[in-house]
């Protein structure tokens, strides 16, 4: 076997990184999995029932903007991410700039 083809086979026999990318929706589900798991949420909304949360938008800085929808109260978060230092998903932060009135 030619030096060149041995070392393209070897190349193509090693293993790679693995990829830790999420699919959309379970990217999507770790983010609202983040908001209903924030006491300062629960607080904010005064633990009124849900009607409905959605994606509304994103940030200047890039965060990803979501409202909380009650009875009551429409209440605007934001989703900074937090990238992994090494292999892993993305996790992220919540950033309630205020509540409801």
């Amino acid at each position: 076997m030619k030096p060149l083809a041995l070392l393209v086979l070897v190349a193509a026999l090693l293993p790679l990184p693995a990829s830790a990318a999420l699919s959309p929706f379970y990217d999507s589900a770790e983010k609202i999995e983040t908001i209903l798991g924030s006491g300062a949420v629960a607080a904010a909304l005064h633990q009124a029932p849900l009607r409905s949360i959605e994606n509304t938008g994103t940030r200047a800085d890039g965060a990803d903007e979501w409202t909380v929808r009650t009875q009551e109260c429409d209440l605007v978060v934001y989703l900074i991410a937090v990238p992994p230092d090494g292999p892993g998903m993305t996790t992220y932060t919540l950033d309630v700039p205020k509540g409801c009135d």
